[in-house]
């Protein structure tokens, strides 16, 4: 009985486990994001590759930096994963 309860158990926790990940998605940005964010990456993009890379990225200003922050918009390259 006990091995059942065990066995029970931790399927239900694997499955909770599997939806919260799936449910971790990134959310979709608002229109306001999305302007400011296209605006952001016409403004530094010096190659015009479409894309902010790690040079582009520490020329931002200071306060386009904080107008970000408060809209959570994100532009630049990504944290490099480890491998």
């Amino acid at each position: 009985m006990k091995k059942l309860l065990v066995i029970v158990f931790g399927l239900l926790v694997a499955g909770a486990l599997t939806v919260s990940a799936a449910e971790g998605k990134k959310k979709e940005m608002t229109p306001e994001q999305q302007k400011l964010r296209k605006e952001m990456t016409e403004k530094y993009d010096a190659n015009k590759d479409g894309k902010i890379d790690e040079q582009e990225a520490a020329k931002v200003s200071s306060e386009d930096k904080a107008k970000m922050k408060e809209a959570n918009v994100r532009i630049g390259p990504g944290k490099k994963k480890k491998q």
